[in-house]
């Protein structure tokens, strides 16, 4: 085909790494993607309409920011070719695969090719090949999904912690992330709840108490020391944080983690645990209440929830 007797077919490139795929070195291997389609695209004689690239996001993902942008323009008829390294580039979900690859693709008129593993929608033998390579990359997933499962269940057993950020009262060891330390000012609050409730407060007016007092919420601690939530921090105390630090073991000394999983391998949302499958490893850090006074607190919850019910009775 001549340059001039038709137009030169319009392809978008189409980048991705993410830490699934084991490497730290996310930017190079994103030039060298594009390099590679490029010069792809170059021999072929395809004109290039955009270069849409996502990093640090996994393919099980359709939340993309540079994909999303893609599939709109591919929607739009914007260009006629997507190329790809290879298929689990553009995704590793197989029913993602299959919706975009032999649905909606032909639907729009988009051919989809690859240049490492072959992949190419215009060739009907091809079929087969994509979809043996779909299952390859979500079965890629989920056993790597069980291993990071299984080995940050091995660490929290060990009782090394693992959240984002430390719980209220302690920060994490700048020796070693994975221990806490005790942050004085904020085990203080924690000291000073636990006092109000034992003289007979409740978690409602122990709440009101500490905003009145204009004490710093959580939120607004991880603030100040430049955590980022990812929203707006709470300026209030509320009952339910003032319960949960009533009853958190972390504050004698326990680690209790594992408390949420998440639905699948496939899936960003988390389910609760069932309490005798939680890791509870004791005295992994210094404590903030005495054994005694946490079980008193404990001890009283529980008059308090029994007096509840008898009285609705």
């Amino acid at each position: 085909m001549k340059k001039g007797d038709v137009s030169m077919p319009k392809v978008a490139l189409y980048c991705r790494l993410s830490v699934e795929d084991g490497t730290g070195e996310e930017s190079e291997s994103i030039r060298n993607q594009r390099l590679l389609l490029i010069s792809y695209a170059q021999k072929n004689g395809w004109e290039i309409y955009d270069v849409y690239e996502d990093e640090d996001y996994s393919g099980l993902r359709e939340d993309r920011p540079a994909f999303c942008r893609m599939i709109a323009d591919a929607k739009n008829r914007r260009f006629e070719i997507i190329l790809c390294k290879t298929q689990s580039r553009f995704t590793r979900s197989a029913s993602t695969a299959e919706i975009y690859l032999h649905e909606r693709f032909p639907l729009w008129g988009i051919r989809f090719v690859t240049v490492v593993d072959g992949v190419d929608t215009a060739k009907r033998e091809n079929k087969k090949a994509r979809q043996i390579n779909s299952l390859v990359n979500e079965w890629y997933c989920e056993e790597l999904s069980e291993n990071i499962r299984s080995v940050l269940r091995k660490k929290m057993e060990l009782g090394q912690f693992l959240g984002n950020y430390a719980p209220y009262g302690y920060e994490k060891d700048t020796n070693d992330r994975h221990h806490l330390v005790i942050c004085n000012e904020e085990a203080m609050v924690v000291r000073y709840i636990a006092e109000l409730y034992l003289s007979g407060l409740s978690c409602k007016k122990i709440a009101v108490q500490l905003s009145l007092e204009n004490i710093p919420t959580p939120s607004q601690q991880k603030q100040s020391r430049g955590q980022d939530l990812g929203r707006r921090p709470c300026s209030q105390w509320g009952s339910g944080t003032v319960r949960k630090i009533l009853t958190n073991p972390v504050y004698i000394g326990h680690m209790v983690q594992g408390k949420e999983q998440k639905v699948s391998f496939k899936s960003q949302k988390t389910i609760e645990v069932p309490r005798q499958r939680w890791v509870v490893v004791e005295h992994t850090h210094e404590a903030i209440l005495s054994e005694k006074t946490f079980a008193n607190i404990q001890k009283k919850m529980d008059q308090n929830r029994r007096g509840t019910r008898v009285e609705r009775v």
